[in-house]
């Protein structure tokens, strides 16, 4: 009984060896850190892989997420330069970089964030007004982050970015402010409007413009036409005219080259002439001058009448 008791309790400590070793085998997660304790005190920082402590002696005092990690706080009461209170809630993006001063460094670290971020906030606040604070979103942004990184870097926390998620003011100020903003709007709409109307009567007056002047130049192109016709016109009429006169003229020379060739008598002269005396006295006439060989011929052919009259008398 003795040799079986001895045999199970050679077995029992071999298991428990066992555990011992299995449990003293750790691994250590990506972006993590393990904080390791030796009797109390603090022996290491265990990164990321494969790791082994001594069992009973070493312990993991601490895990630690290396990620970047996001704390949104509820709204906080702040009083603006100008006395107006108004509450204003932030988001703080943060990450451990220094797993030993986050574990020794504070007690509760997420807890002082939260409260060193709303003091730094009223503090922030305080100084500006209510028009600033509302327009100042990247200034307090930036102050609050350098502030809280400063803070925090003994903690062994960065703080990447700190966000200001909404701003609410009192009531009163959201009515006045909504009636500016609709008064903004009908003012803007107005402009645009008298603008619009503005575009609008420039391009009738342009449109105008450009109609008179279209018009005009029209009128002058017109008038320039007719004046080239009517100059057109009236040199072909001269042309035609000259032309005329010219083919009489030749005409006439030609009749009166005809009549050198032909070698008249006297006698001949002077009954053509006599002829043209007819047509001359045709009754139209007023004033006729008669050359002296006409009359001579006149007055012949005046006792040439009478003879025959004495003639037919007896």
């Amino acid at each position: 009984m003795g040799g079986i008791n001895m045999e199970y309790v050679g077995i029992g400590i071999i298991v428990i060896v066992i555990l011992l070793i299995v449990s003293s085998i750790k691994v250590v997660p990506q972006a993590h850190a393990y904080v390791i304790e030796r009797l109390g005190a603090f022996q290491t920082a265990w990164s990321v892989g494969l790791h082994i402590k001594i069992p009973l002696i070493d312990k993991v005092a601490r895990r630690v997420s290396l990620k970047e990690q996001v704390l949104d706080f509820p709204p906080q009461p702040v009083i603006t330069k100008d006395n107006v209170t108004m509450r204003i809630d932030t988001v703080v993006y943060y990450q451990i970089t220094d797993p030993k001063a986050y574990a020794y460094g504070i007690v509760n670290p997420l807890s002082a964030i939260e409260n060193l971020t709303a003091t730094t906030l009223r503090n922030i606040i305080g100084d500006l007004e209510l028009d600033e604070t509302l327009t100042s979103r990247e200034l307090i942004n930036t102050k609050m982050r350098s502030i809280l990184d400063e803070a925090t870097d003994p903690w062994g926390i960065k703080v990447n970015r700190v966000e200001l998620k909404n701003i609410i003011p009192p009531s009163e100020i959201q009515d006045a402010m909504e009636r500016q903003m609709k008064a903004e709007r009908g003012r803007r709409e107005a402009i645009l409007r008298a603008e619009g109307e503005k575009k609008s009567a420039i391009l009738v007056a342009e449109g105008k413009k450009e109609s008179a002047i279209l018009e005009a130049e029209a009128q002058k192109a017109a008038a320039i036409l007719r004046a080239e016709a009517k100059k057109e016109a009236a040199i072909r009429e001269a042309e035609g005219e000259a032309e005329a006169i010219l083919k009489v003229q030749t005409a006439t020379a030609e009749g009166i080259r005809k009549i050198n060739e032909s070698h008249p008598s006297k006698e001949v002269i002077s009954i053509r002439s006599l002829e043209a005396f007819v047509k001359a006295a045709d009754g139209k006439a007023t004033k006729i001058i008669i050359p002296s060989e006409i009359q001579g011929l006149a007055g012949l052919a005046r006792s040439v009448v009478e003879v025959v009259k004495d003639d037919q008398e007896q």
